[in-house]
């Protein structure tokens, strides 16, 4: 019966080391070479200034622009061309001045049917005192709709590109939120005073313009820049922490979703209704009350959230990035 060996002696037999040979699990040159420290190597100071000297020679010679005939021809071809691609150019531009009519003629390309059309018949066919409103959110629906996805596509390229890794457990959170906080004044009374008073006031105005956009000026696009400053104000005086109690990046894109999904879902119709001369079934209401312009105020309301919403993601992925 075999005798176990241990292990120290079992190394220095030859069939353990024919083993590690055949595994190649042993470095042969371990423990087998004299291993000694490299002393820096230190040349004089004239070996340095010919190293130097030769480098800068070589330099010269391969970026020598001012002797090369290749360069020297090849720059006075391109001013050459240059100036009689800027002679080209403003004579294009000034030719296409001269031929413009005059300021206030009749017969002016902007003068046309279309915007005559909008004119005279904008409020009898949209129902909106405002004629841009009507122009934007009636005859040029399809134009608007496009303009809010373009924001929101905008803002997802935004969360893409800035968009900071997120990280787990409860003390990254607040390392966070004092690197975010580290710039600013921390619990500023007088920034934070003048907030409690004037956001609340900001986000009415910014509703009041979003109501009345159809009746005079304003709308969706400048009541909501103006609703996503009073969250901006907010956030810069109170923080992450009290910001994402009722605004999230969940929010806003549920938010965003909905206004683009409810602006395309009821104004579908007109893409069609238009295009037959088929006559909408949607009342106009009366010129003037709040409830009127069919389904403009509507429309104004989904332009205003995405707006306010974008407005803010922006301020929010600048400034931290982990939203």
């Amino acid at each position: 019966m075999s005798r176990k060996v241990p292990q120290e002696q079992y190394e220095k037999t030859l069939s353990y080391k024919l083993k590690t040979w055949l595994e190649g699990s042993r470095d042969p040159y371990l423990d087998n070479l004299e291993m000694k420290p490299q002393s820096p190597r230190m040349e004089d100071e004239n070996t340095q200034k010919r190293f130097l000297a030769d480098k800068r020679r070589e330099r010269d010679r391969i970026y020598d622009t001012k002797h090369n005939r290749e360069m020297v021809f090849f720059n006075k071809l391109y001013r050459i061309f240059s100036f009689l691609f800027c002679i080209l150019l403003v004579s294009m531009l000034l030719i296409g001045v001269a031929d413009l009519p005059p300021f206030g003629e009749a017969d002016r390309p902007v003068n046309n049917e279309v915007s005559q059309r909008y004119i005279e018949k904008g409020l009898q066919e949209t129902g909106a005192v405002n004629i841009v409103t009507g122009m934007i959110l009636d005859y040029r629906a399809f134009d608007t709709l496009g303009e809010s996805h373009v924001l929101f596509i905008a803002t997802c390229t935004v969360l893409i590109l800035l968009r900071a890794d997120n990280k787990t457990g409860k003390n990254s959170e607040e390392e966070a939120e004092a690197n975010d906080r580290a710039y600013e004044p921390k619990n500023d009374v007088i920034l934070q005073t003048a907030a409690r008073i004037l956001v609340p006031f900001i986000v009415i105005f910014g509703i009041y313009i979003i109501l009345c956009g159809h009746l005079g000026p304003g709308g969706g696009f400048s009541g909501g820049a103006v609703i996503g400053a009073g969250l901006i104000l907010y956030v810069s005086a109170f923080g992450f922490a009290k910001t994402e109690r009722f605004f999230t990046a969940a929010t806003y894109k549920w938010m965003s979703f909905g206004a683009l999904a409810c602006y395309c879902l009821s104004k579908t119709y007109s893409f069609y209704t238009g295009a037959n001369h088929i006559e909408s079934v949607i009342p106009l209401g009366t010129p003037g009350a709040i409830l009127s312009s069919g389904l403009i105020l509507l429309l104004n309301i989904c332009v205003g959230v995405v707006v306010a919403g974008t407005m803010y993601t922006f301020y929010v992925m600048f400034r931290k990035g982990n939203y």
